[in-house]
């Protein structure tokens, strides 16, 4: 009887060459301490940076922000030929007689010099509270900065007048930033440990 197994199809899985099986392994408790104990390492580098870093942005942004209106009071004041006046303010169209200035600010036309928006006097600008819980208070009991055409303040307490912004709960007085404002107009953004800034 002839044999047909040349006829059967091969079953077997073809061979690779070089291939050689390796069993699967997984992570090692030791290999996982290790990537563990570096993950710390950078996370105790790189979090407190990200903190100073963000703290440095949001001072300097709202510093920026209140320096920019009041360079912007000083030159409408001196181009209306009129006083014009930046004011800590709440809501509305009234100074909030705050020192609080992380409140927000309007920067209004103050024709008459009383200090308050009447009717016929535009205001010009107004910045919003802060969003975060950053402080901005002036010293010397000044809620309201008024120019007068010759680009000069008028009623000043002191000279110069000192604004100091920092974050709530600042452990750290390098994220201390202020702003001094002088009679003769000068703005002059200071470091912590200048001048009245502490």
């Amino acid at each position: 009887m002839p044999s047909f197994d040349h006829l059967k199809p091969d079953l077997a899985p073809p061979q690779r060459k070089g291939f050689c099986a390796q069993a699967v392994r997984g992570v090692t408790l030791i290999e996982l301490l290790v990537v563990m104990t570096i993950i710390g390492v950078l996370l105790s580098i790189g979090v407190p940076s990200y903190r100073s870093f963000s703290n440095n942005s949001r001072i300097s942004g709202a510093i920026n922000a209140l320096l920019g209106d009041l360079q912007f009071t000083r030159a409408e004041a001196n181009k209306r030929g009129s006083y014009v006046s930046a004011c800590a303010w709440v809501s509305g169209s009234t100074c909030s007689n705050s020192t609080r200035w992380d409140t927000g600010w309007i920067v209004f036309v103050d024709s008459n010099h009383n200090g308050t928006v009447d009717d016929g006097e535009a205001i010009l600008r107004q910045q919003a509270a802060f969003s975060s819980t950053d402080s901005a208070v002036a010293d010397s009991g000044v809620a309201i900065i008024t120019f007068n055409r010759e680009a000069f303040i008028s009623d000043l307490p002191a000279d110069p007048v000192t604004i100091t912004f920092k974050p709530l709960n600042a452990i750290d007085p390098t994220w201390t930033r202020c702003l001094a404002v002088g009679k003769m107009g000068r703005m002059t953004v200071q470091k912590s440990g200048t001048g009245a800034c502490l």
